[in-house]
């Protein structure tokens, strides 16, 4: 067994447990860097009320608090499930060197964790046509912020 299996079985018996638990849905996920699992995170939507808590989102929060630093440079992200839009944003601002995954979107689907829907959603260039309207109001108040952060010495750049 090559250390992708090793790994990826180690994020499959997350899923798992969380189905037998009672925990949350059908999905984990670890983080690996120099060969070591450095966090793990399952799905905890319903056990935590918090719907961005999915087992990537999770296993993210854990390692950059583990590893001191909000980009996980030189980690391997390992799924139970290929990635929905969300965790999707959320990996790719993490900047993991890699992901793998074993089930796919379309095996969620086939279980009512169908994200077609928000992918649809994305491509509507009319935002007031999406199924929740979005409005844009006080942009030029908003602006203040982003120009400050143009010329802060403080900032943190990511």
């Amino acid at each position: 067994m090559n250390n992708h299996e090793k790994f990826m079985r180690a994020a499959i018996k997350l899923s798992i447990e969380n189905v037998e638990s009672g925990n949350g849905g059908p999905f984990g996920a670890v983080i690996v860097k120099d060969g070591k699992i450095v966090a793990t995170g399952q799905n905890q939507v319903t056990t935590s009320n918090d719907p961005t808590a999915h087992a990537e989102v999770t296993a993210i929060r854990n390692a950059c608090k583990e590893l001191g630093t909000f980009q996980l440079d030189d980690c391997d992200l390992y799924t139970s499930c290929e990635p929905c839009p969300m965790c999707l944003g959320a990996i790719y601002w993490a900047r993991p060197k890699r992901v793998f995954y074993a089930n796919t979107k379309k095996d969620a689907a086939e279980i009512n964790f169908d994200d077609d829907f928000i992918y649809k959603e994305l491509e509507l260039e009319d935002y007031t046509k999406r199924s929740i309207p979005f409005e844009q109001i006080l942009r030029d108040e908003a602006l203040e912020a982003f120009q400050k952060w143009q010329t802060s010495e403080l900032k943190e750049e990511y």
